[in-house]
Order: C-alpha cells, then sequence, then structure tokens
C-alpha cells in the first residue's frame, strides 16, 4: 500500500502526516479523509486552482495531468514543475512526498 507524506503546513497540517493510501483515489481525497482540510472549491472537478500541491518525490509515478488540468495549473499561485491538482492526481504504486502551498488563488476559505 503506497504511502503519502504531507510535508507541514501552518494551517493545514501543522506537524506534517504520513497515511496509507488506496490505489486509484486522489491526493485531495486521501488528504480530506485524513483530516488536512485542503481547498477545494470546485468539488473535485478539475474547475479551479485551490487544490494545487507540489509533489516534491514520486512526481513520475502519477499519470500525466490532462490538458484540461495543465490549463488550470497555469493560473495557479506559485506553479513549479512538480505542481499538481490534487484532485486530478491519482496514487498508482509508489509513495509521495507532498506539500500544500502557503497560498491559493482563493481569496476566501470556502471551509469544505
Amino acid at each position: 500500500m503506497p504511502k503519502l507524506t504531507f510535508l507541514p503546513n501552518s494551517e493545514l497540517c501543522p506537524e506534517g502526516i504520513t497515511v496509507d493510501a488506496k490505489k486509484g483515489d486522489s491526493i485531495c481525497k486521501i488528504a480530506l479523509d485524513n483530516g488536512i482540510k485542503i481547498e477545494h472549491a470546485c468539488e473535485m472537478s478539475c474547475a479551479c486552482t485551490t487544490c494545487h500541491v507540489y509533489i516534491n518525490n514520486g512526481y513520475d509515478t502519477l499519470e500525466s495531468p490532462t490538458d484540461d488540468e495543465d490549463d488550470y495549473l497555469d493560473k495557479a499561485w506559485g506553479l513549479r514543475p512538480e505542481s499538481r491538482l490534487s484532485c486530478q492526481a491519482k496514487i498508482a504504486d509508489d509513495d509521495l512526498v507532498i506539500e500544500i502551498p502557503k497560498y491559493t488563488i482563493n481569496h476566501a476559505s470556502e471551509n469544505h
């Protein structure tokens, strides 16, 4: 079973956490299921960038982003080569190290 390590984020996951992940689930779903209240203003439909994350280790083990995801990623705050929308990045067989950016383009939390 792959493990996801979420690096510390001062607001969403101050201590960081490592959790077991089910293959095929999205990073966003796993974060939410484990108490990390990551923004997902579009309800995980690939229509915003609020769930943007960095895949610090394991990026190449994920399926490539779709054209739609790439289009939205272009609008993300702090875009990096290892950026993904966590609602679209599905877990494969390998462990991942994930960093949640400090900021999103969302000016107000939706408190999902």
